[in-house]
Protein backbone atom coordinates (compact mmCIF):
# COMPACT_ATOMS: atom_id res chain seq x y z
CA UNK A 1 0.00 0.00 0.00
CA UNK A 2 1.29 3.46 -0.88
CA UNK A 3 0.98 6.18 1.73
CA UNK A 4 -0.03 9.76 1.10
CA UNK A 5 2.78 12.31 0.75
CA UNK A 6 3.30 14.74 3.61
CA UNK A 7 2.55 18.43 3.24
CA UNK A 8 6.30 18.99 3.48
CA UNK A 9 6.80 16.82 0.40
CA UNK A 10 4.02 18.62 -1.44
CA UNK A 11 5.47 22.02 -0.51
CA UNK A 12 8.86 21.17 -1.98
CA UNK A 13 7.52 19.29 -5.02
CA UNK A 14 6.46 22.39 -6.86
CA UNK A 15 9.03 24.43 -8.72
CA UNK A 16 7.12 27.70 -8.42
CA UNK A 17 7.57 29.73 -5.27
CA UNK A 18 4.81 31.76 -3.63
CA UNK A 19 5.48 35.34 -2.56
CA UNK A 20 3.16 37.49 -0.44
CA UNK A 21 3.41 41.28 -0.47
CA UNK A 22 3.39 42.28 3.21
CA UNK A 23 1.67 45.62 2.69
CA UNK A 24 -1.87 46.11 1.40
CA UNK A 25 -2.32 46.63 -2.33
CA UNK A 26 -4.92 48.68 -4.20
CA UNK A 27 -7.25 46.05 -5.65
CA UNK A 28 -7.93 48.28 -8.66
CA UNK A 29 -4.46 47.29 -9.91
CA UNK A 30 -4.48 45.17 -13.03
CA UNK A 31 -1.86 42.95 -14.65
CA UNK A 32 0.75 45.60 -15.44
CA UNK A 33 0.60 47.50 -12.15
CA UNK A 34 0.76 44.27 -10.16
CA UNK A 35 3.75 43.14 -12.25
CA UNK A 36 5.39 46.47 -11.40
CA UNK A 37 4.62 45.89 -7.69
CA UNK A 38 6.27 42.47 -7.96
CA UNK A 39 9.51 44.17 -9.05
CA UNK A 40 9.31 47.13 -6.65
CA UNK A 41 7.88 45.57 -3.47
CA UNK A 42 8.70 41.88 -3.67
CA UNK A 43 11.95 42.26 -5.61
CA UNK A 44 11.28 39.38 -7.99
CA UNK A 45 10.82 38.96 -11.74
CA UNK A 46 7.09 38.80 -12.54
CA UNK A 47 7.87 36.57 -15.55
CA UNK A 48 9.54 33.92 -13.36
CA UNK A 49 6.51 31.65 -13.14
CA UNK A 50 6.21 32.16 -9.38
CA UNK A 51 2.91 33.10 -7.73
CA UNK A 52 2.61 36.60 -6.29
CA UNK A 53 -0.12 37.20 -3.70
CA UNK A 54 -1.54 40.63 -2.88
CA UNK A 55 -4.16 41.49 -0.25
CA UNK A 56 -6.57 44.39 0.08
CA UNK A 57 -6.44 46.91 2.91
CA UNK A 58 -9.55 45.41 4.57
CA UNK A 59 -8.18 41.89 4.09
CA UNK A 60 -11.30 40.54 2.40
CA UNK A 61 -9.77 40.32 -1.09
CA UNK A 62 -6.76 38.56 -2.58
CA UNK A 63 -5.19 38.72 -6.01
CA UNK A 64 -2.65 36.21 -7.25
CA UNK A 65 -0.54 37.06 -10.29
CA UNK A 66 1.19 34.35 -12.32
CA UNK A 67 3.06 34.35 -15.62
CA UNK A 68 1.91 31.35 -17.68
CA UNK A 69 4.24 30.87 -20.68
CA UNK A 70 2.62 33.46 -22.96
CA UNK A 71 0.76 35.83 -20.67
CA UNK A 72 -0.29 36.76 -17.17
CA UNK A 73 -3.01 34.98 -15.23
CA UNK A 74 -4.79 36.96 -12.53
CA UNK A 75 -6.80 35.13 -9.87
CA UNK A 76 -9.06 37.29 -7.73
CA UNK A 77 -11.15 36.30 -4.70
CA UNK A 78 -13.49 38.44 -2.61
CA UNK A 79 -14.97 37.07 0.59
CA UNK A 80 -18.64 37.82 1.23
CA UNK A 81 -17.89 38.02 4.96
CA UNK A 82 -14.75 37.76 7.07
CA UNK A 83 -11.14 38.33 6.14
CA UNK A 84 -8.15 36.28 5.03
CA UNK A 85 -5.82 35.53 7.95
CA UNK A 86 -2.36 35.83 6.47
CA UNK A 87 0.99 35.13 8.12
CA UNK A 88 2.74 38.15 9.54
CA UNK A 89 6.26 39.03 8.54
CA UNK A 90 8.87 40.62 10.75
CA UNK A 91 8.87 44.40 11.12
CA UNK A 92 10.19 46.09 7.98
CA UNK A 93 9.73 43.06 5.71
CA UNK A 94 8.18 43.97 2.38
CA UNK A 95 7.38 40.41 1.36
CA UNK A 96 7.54 36.87 2.62
CA UNK A 97 7.54 33.46 1.04
CA UNK A 98 4.64 31.12 1.62
CA UNK A 99 4.49 27.36 1.32
CA UNK A 100 1.82 25.84 -0.91
CA UNK A 101 0.19 24.33 2.18
CA UNK A 102 0.05 27.78 3.86
CA UNK A 103 -1.63 29.35 0.83
CA UNK A 104 -4.12 26.47 0.72
CA UNK A 105 -4.94 27.01 4.40
CA UNK A 106 -5.39 30.78 3.90
CA UNK A 107 -7.77 30.16 1.00
CA UNK A 108 -9.62 27.57 3.09
CA UNK A 109 -10.21 30.02 5.96
CA UNK A 110 -7.54 28.87 8.40
CA UNK A 111 -5.71 31.53 10.45
CA UNK A 112 -2.09 30.68 9.65
CA UNK A 113 -0.82 33.56 11.81
CA UNK A 114 -1.78 31.50 14.89
CA UNK A 115 -0.19 28.26 13.74
CA UNK A 116 3.07 27.25 15.33
CA UNK A 117 5.51 25.16 13.36
CA UNK A 118 7.37 22.71 15.59
CA UNK A 119 11.16 22.48 15.20
CA UNK A 120 12.32 19.73 12.87
CA UNK A 121 15.70 18.54 11.75
CA UNK A 122 16.88 20.23 8.59
CA UNK A 123 20.11 19.32 6.90
CA UNK A 124 22.15 22.43 6.20
CA UNK A 125 23.67 22.51 2.74
CA UNK A 126 26.93 24.29 1.92
CA UNK A 127 24.91 27.03 0.19
CA UNK A 128 22.78 27.64 3.30
CA UNK A 129 25.87 27.65 5.56
CA UNK A 130 27.27 30.54 3.54
CA UNK A 131 24.00 32.47 3.94
CA UNK A 132 24.03 31.89 7.70
CA UNK A 133 27.64 33.09 8.03
CA UNK A 134 26.97 36.31 6.12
Amino acid sequence: MIGLPSLHTLDHAQAARIWLAAEATDMRCGFDRLAERVRAVIGQDPLSGHLFVFRSRRGDRLKILLWDQDGFVLWYKRLESGVFKLPRGREGMRSLELRASELAMVLDGIDVSKLKRVPRYARISAENKEKILI
